[in-house]
């Protein structure tokens, strides 16, 4: 049980687990994914669409281009090169891992399109396989997502933020001082909740302008490195194969590689907020994989015309190295625009990520409230500060990049699985309206690749893998105690009751209002 205030002011108290069915022909966003029956696999979508308090159809295919290739690119495209190459070996192995992770992120992301045309809901493959799988798988990917690797993944971004905007004033002091670092992170994050509280077409026009800005940098990397080229340095490029690996380190250099690709997928953890989401999705899904590979190809071609294997190997930051050997006086521009990326990479999480959690919450699966809308300014507030404050936990944490090391397992695994509910709801429910539907060898060749990733990381990392297994693993008695039992006591409902309407008035947020 759990209660609240209508948008009306007055009290209400209801079962948040119970909401008015409805059977649409396809599942549509905005309401209660159920099961017909308790089957597994045969589950509809309430439909909770709504002209008052709800989320808006704000978002166009312009900004689901710059949402996706804003995500994408982050921190590593300007840091990765190095791990592809020392796994790789090679400048022609690092360069083949860089286009075959670039059409493994093409496929996974088409796999999603028709996903989410299918099930319009937001919340992306938490949605899918809730759909697909039933609740508690849906619930054990929310739970390793809500504690570890989003708040982390966040978390890492600000941090990586944090230490290249100030680097520039603590070139001679040995970097920056790690307080300094911590503050500027919080507030990083601070400020693009604050943005993404405050309106939705604002986050999205910081975004727009973020990511231009970020492919701007990397089109002046492309074209320094190919003016380099053209005035004869191609030695770098001499027998590109010689010493390549194979193996587990040829995986590990996929791992690289993909992790910069990583985030292709976000675009449908807003699924409900893109106008026309039919024809916007897939459109911005096609216009930006293809555009991200072909700027990360061409980027990685300028790294290795600039600087050796060698120079590139003993690097911590790829793209400041290329800038001190090319640009001279100059060199600052590259500190500045891996600032700029990460910066709106975390706008982007912020923006994305916290839907995650308003699903979650709008199917019973956590707190109530968490599923609430701020009545002015229709954002998910409640779920932003969550996530917010999480994360800003997380930036005080040593020994983060272990924790999101443990989880690397669970990533893949969950979008191999929500990819496999695709080929189920092929079998299950083929008369199921699909507005886009690709060749079936595509989902079943992402699958292979899927477990193939999961199957080598155990491999290379067994300890960070069973560690991860056994945190996500305590899910499974949150679920069974927090959304499987129902009857709990009458001081624990009143008590979350009293909680919820404190916070409805402390925010003045109440949850979606159906269309009379």
């Amino acid at each position: 049980m759990a209660g609240g205030l209508g948008s009306d002011g007055e009290e209400v108290i209801q079962d948040p687990m119970v909401v008015k069915k409805q059977s649409p022909e396809r599942p549509s966003g905005g309401g209660r994914i159920e099961d017909e029956g308790g089957k597994k696999g045969g589950s509809t979508l309430d439909i909770m669409d709504t002209s008052y308090v709800r989320l808006r159809r704000e978002i166009g295919m312009f900004n689901g281009i710059t949402i996706i290739v804003g995500c994408i690119i982050g921190s590593g495209i300007f840091l990765s090169p190095k791990s592809v190459l020392n796994n790789a070996g090679s400048v022609g192995m690092s360069m083949l891992v860089w286009v075959i992770s670039g059409i493994f992120s093409l496929i996974g992301a088409l796999c999603f399109a028709e996903l989410g045309t299918t099930i319009t809901a937001s919340g992306g493959e938490y949605s899918y396989i809730l759909y697909a799988f039933g609740q508690l798988p849906a619930f054990v990917l929310l739970w390793s997502t809500l504690i570890i690797i989003n708040p982390t993944g966040q978390a890492i971004v600000a941090l990586t933020f944090a230490n290249y905007v100030s680097q520039p004033f603590f070139n001679d002091c040995g970097g920056p001082p790690v307080g300094l670092v911590q503050l500027l992170a919080v507030l990083c994050l601070a400020l693009l909740t604050f943005v993404n509280c405050w309106s939705v077409p604002w986050a999205t026009k910081v975004q727009d302008v973020f990511t231009v800005a970020k492919v701007l940098a990397l089109i002046v990397i492309i074209l320094s490195g190919l003016v380099y080229i053209c005035m004869g340095h191609t030695e770098n490029f001499q027998e590109p194969f010689k010493n390549s690996k194979g193996g587990t380190d040829i995986a590990l250099a996929f791992y690289g590689g993909l992790f910069a690709y990583a985030a292709w997928n976000y675009l449908n953890y807003l699924t409900e907020e893109i106008k026309n989401p039919h024809r916007n999705l897939p459109w911005a899904i096609g216009i930006s994989l293809p555009t991200v590979t072909v700027i990360y190809v061409l980027a990685n071609i300028a790294y290795f015309a600039v600087l050796t294997p060698d120079e590139l190997e003993q690097s911590n930051a790829v793209a400041v190295t290329f800038g001190e050997k090319l640009f001279g006086p100059m060199a600052w521009i590259m500190p500045v625009s891996v600032a700029m990326s990460t910066f709106g990479s975390v706008n982007g999480g912020c923006l994305s990520l916290s839907r995650l959690f308003f699903v979650g919450a709008r199917e019973g699966q956590l707190p109530g409230v968490m599923s609430m809308i701020q009545v002015k300014r229709k954002t998910p507030l409640p779920s932003l500060l969550f996530t917010c404050a999480l994360s800003i936990l997380y930036v005080f944490v040593e020994t983060i990049e272990t924790l999101l090391n443990y989880f690397s397992f669970m990533t893949w695994l969950a979008i191999g699985v929500a990819v496999a509910g695709q080929i189920y709801l092929r079998w299950a429910k083929p008369d199921l309206p699909r507005p886009i539907k690709f060749n079936i060898i595509l989902p079943i060749t992402f699958v292979l690749a899927c477990l193939f990733l999961v199957v080598m990381g155990t491999i290379a990392a067994p300890m960070d893998t069973l560690i991860g297994i056994l945190i996500t693993l305590t899910g499974f008695p949150v679920y069974f105690i927090g959304v499987w039992w129902k009857n709990k006591p009458k001081r624990l409902v009143q008590f979350s009751q009293q909680m919820t309407i404190f916070l409805q008035k402390m925010f003045i947020i109440v949850g979606q209002e159906k269309e009379e």
